[in-house]
């Protein structure tokens, strides 16, 4: 069986959001948490209304209250909470280790859309999954000289664990309006919600000045800008098309490989050094995707 059109756009996601991922690294040296995902979504959503007046589609689609009420909710849940908590952690643990709690992610994808949307997965495609999450273990997963404080090395984890759920919970949530509603209206009005929840917060708590005294301090804008779009508007657009297209549990294991694209990235951009470990890790994560793709 030949992968179709939903796991080609997840495919693609993780190659964008692995791009995203190294531009991010050097965004996060001048930015904190709040700030790069407050940032990222403003220019996302930005660009995603430009697109819609480009291609006439600005014109209200007619979404009804319910399906608007879940794209919301899902957009400020997988948006402004889950990837504020997922940066949040990466600065406290880590890329290796966040790469590990990462895993928690397809998991979590497969649980849901079972008890949810009714996705029912093999035995061998279930095996295929483990197969995978090893080896992305393998993958990201190194051993420091200088442990983190375990009370640290806890909340990072707890942070990266929680961030990850939500944003298995925000996509499993809004695939039916996906396979109903018109789509870069419903991708629009996720950014959306998820950009309003984070004005409100920093609003609610007078936060606007000191927001801007962070901003002036940026010296990566270039970095900045770049990862937002490749991240939050390209590889979003890939990833939620996957979704639409694919099942979800499918979608979610594709996504894993975003780990190897990074590896990969990181060691031909940034000179990073690729052990065999890591070689045989990829090896069997991809082994272990194309026996949940192919595999009916």
């Amino acid at each position: 069986m030949v992968m179709g059109a939903g796991e080609l756009y997840s495919l693609a996601c993780t190659v964008c959001w692995a791009v995203a991922v190294i531009l991010f690294k050097k965004s996060g040296e001048s930015l904190p948490p709040f700030a790069l995902n407050f940032v990222k979504n403003l220019l996302c959503a930005a660009a995603l209304g430009l697109t819609l007046l480009a291609l006439g589609s600005w014109r209200w689609p007619g979404i009804a209250a319910g399906p608007l009420a879940v794209t919301l909710i899902s957009g400020a849940l997988g948006i402004a909470v889950a990837d504020t908590l997922y940066f949040k952690a990466l600065n406290a643990i880590g890329a290796a280790r966040m790469g590990v709690v990462g895993t928690f992610y397809s998991p979590s994808v497969i649980l849901l859309a079972a008890l949810f949307l009714g996705e029912r997965l093999s035995l061998l495609q279930l095996a295929g999954v483990a197969l995978t999450l090893a080896g992305i273990v393998l993958v990201t997963y190194t051993r420091t000289a200088d442990p983190l404080d375990r009370a640290v090395l806890r909340k990072g984890a707890l942070l990266g664990v929680v961030s990850v759920a939500a944003m298995a919970a925000g996509v499993v949530m809004v695939k039916p309006v996906l396979e109903t509603e018109d789509f870069l209206w419903v991708v629009f009005l996720r950014v959306a919600a998820g950009v309003g929840l984070m004005v409100g917060i920093v609003t609610v708590r007078r936060q606007w000045r000191s927001l801007a005294a962070v901003y002036r301090g940026v010296q990566h804008w270039g970095a900045i800008i770049a990862g937002s779009l490749m991240g939050s508007y390209v590889a979003l657009l890939f990833w939620l098309a996957g979704y639409k297209y694919a099942d979800a549990s499918i979608a979610a294991v594709i996504n894993e490989l975003a780990a190897i694209f990074i590896v990969g990235l990181a060691a031909w951009l940034l000179r990073e050094r690729v052990t065999r470990r890591q070689l045989a890790g990829g090896a069997l994560a991809l082994a272990g995707v194309l026996v949940v793709v192919l595999v009916r």
